[in-house]
C-alpha cells in the first residue's frame, strides 16, 4: 500500500514539474524560416559573421538575420520595414529598431524610404544582419508599408508573424 502511494505522489510531483516547467519560448526547430506572399518573401535566419556568439547570450536573447526581397512587380515608389517582439504576458509590442535620439528621424525615415523602394525595385533584397531577439518573445512581427507609383497616396502593407509551433 505504501508503494503504491509513493507511486501515485512521485507521479504527481513529476505531472506538476512539467506543467511548471513548460516554458514558452520562440525558437526556430531549423533555420532558416520563410513566409512569402505575392508581393514579398521574408527570411529569418542564424546571425551572420564572427561576432554572432558573441552577441548572442544563452538564456537572454539570440542573435538573428532577415531579409526581405519584392516578388511583386517593381513599382514601389516608398518601402518601409519594421520588425517586433513580443512580451509574454502583455499586449505591448516592442520594437527591433529605433533611431538615435540626436537625429531628426523623421528626415532620415522618409529619405530612407524611397532608397529602400529603389533597392527592392533593382531585385536587391533587404538584409538586416545581427539583430538580437529575446528568448523570451514568442512571437516576431515583420511590417512592410509600401507606395506604388502612381498610387502615391494610398499605403499598402503586409504582416508576417513568426510565432512558437
Amino acid at each position: 500500500m505504501r508503494k503504491k502511494r509513493r507511486i501515485v505522489i512521485l507521479l504527481f510531483i513529476f505531472i506538476y514539474l512539467g506543467l511548471v516547467s513548460n516554458v514558452s519560448a520562440l525558437t526556430f526547430d531549423t533555420l532558416p524560416v520563410e513566409q512569402s506572399s505575392q508581393h514579398w518573401s521574408v527570411e529569418i535566419s542564424e546571425g551572420v559573421g564572427k561576432q554572432v556568439k558573441q552577441q548572442s547570450k544563452v538564456g537572454h536573447y539570440d542573435t538573428r538575420s532577415l531579409k526581405v526581397e519584392n516578388m511583386g512587380e517593381n513599382n514601389l515608389m516608398t518601402a518601409e520595414i519594421s520588425m517586433y517582439r513580443n512580451e509574454p504576458k502583455s499586449t505591448t509590442k516592442y520594437a527591433l529598431h529605433g533611431c538615435p535620439e540626436a537625429l531628426d528621424c523623421r528626415q532620415i525615415s522618409e529619405d530612407q524610404k524611397y532608397t529602400l523602394a529603389a533597392q527592392l525595385n533593382n531585385g536587391s533584397p533587404y538584409n538586416f544582419t545581427n539583430f538580437i531577439l529575446a528568448e523570451k518573445a514568442t512571437e516576431l512581427e515583420v511590417e512592410i508599408i509600401w507606395t506604388e507609383k502612381g498610387n502615391e497616396g494610398r499605403p499598402l502593407k503586409e504582416r508576417f508573424v513568426f510565432s512558437e509551433e
